[in-house]
């Protein structure tokens, strides 16, 4: 993110590979501003990023090609469904929006696109999205510290998590970032500014936490304003940190 770059990193090693944005920041082609989130398009053996302070989503082609896929865009996270359409959040306009990869169609709103507030059928600085094998969109509501879910083709969201205001209880949420849903339909949450990470069964009022049970810090169980997760196949958690500058590895079996 700070440094412009995407890099990868191998199990077991000390030292990660830049595979994209090499240079300094900049809006050449080659370069990125901010990036905030990336997703592989296995399909097309690419790097779909989000090239925030641009304004615009890319792709790379193993480090060598770049191509603008959408542009005038405050974009913070994109999502890929099994039929190759491609989402992404839009912070200004509270609404996410749905591309075919590949084809000339218009975009699609499939959630909020009615300017931002806390209805139903509106979103207020959505974040980052999860999107699940029915096409229901999941949103982390930044500025209204909630998720919802969208249906697919549906008008109005549903609250999932938090929507009891701002705040530490574990029925509510403070600034909700990077999220994940598993098999079982649990939701896994970044509570950034309660630096935390929340488990959220939809069937309940409130969640539980999974990491960050001792207060905000530099220590191998604390965090420090996590923004994003995620999970390997074995069931282990990786949070990013802002604070920190760090990813950590989490032992985690899915209940």
């Amino acid at each position: 993110m700070g440094n412009h770059r995407i890099m990868k990193w191998k199990p077991n090693t000390n030292e990660g590979e830049i595979v994209a944005g090499e240079y300094e920041h900049g809006n050449k082609i080659g370069q990125l501003n901010l990036p905030t989130d990336v997703v592989i398009d296995e399909e097309n053996n690419s790097l779909i990023i989000t090239d925030k302070h641009n304004r615009r989503v890319v792709r790379w082609f193993n480090g060598t090609q770049q191509e603008i896929l959408i542009e005038n865009i405050s974009c913070p996270s994109i999502a890929i469904d099994k039929y190759g359409y491609i989402y992404a959040s839009d912070l200004e306009k509270g609404e996410v929006r749905r591309w075919k990869i590949g084809e000339n169609e218009k975009e699609t709103i499939v959630a909020g696109g009615n300017g931002p507030g806390n209805q139903l059928n509106q979103l207020d600085a959505p974040y980052f999205i999860f999107v699940d094998d029915e096409q229901s969109i999941y949103v982390s509501d930044h500025a209204n510290h909630f998720v919802m879910k969208w249906l697919k083709d549906a008008k109005e969201g549903i609250i999932i998590a938090g929507g009891n205001g701002k705040g530490a209880k574990l029925n509510q949420l403070n600034r909700p970032e990077g999220l994940f849903v598993d098999d079982f339909g649990q939701i896994y949450v970044v509570d950034r500014e309660n630096h935390r990470i929340m488990r959220w069964n939809q069937e309940r009022k409130e969640g539980e936490i999974v990491v960050g049970e001792n207060g905000q810090g530099l220590g191998p169980n604390q965090l420090s304003n996590p923004m994003d997760l995620s999970f390997d196949i074995e069931g282990n958690l990786y949070v990013s940190e802002w604070d920190n500058h760090r990813i950590q590895k989490f032992d985690l079996i899915f209940e």
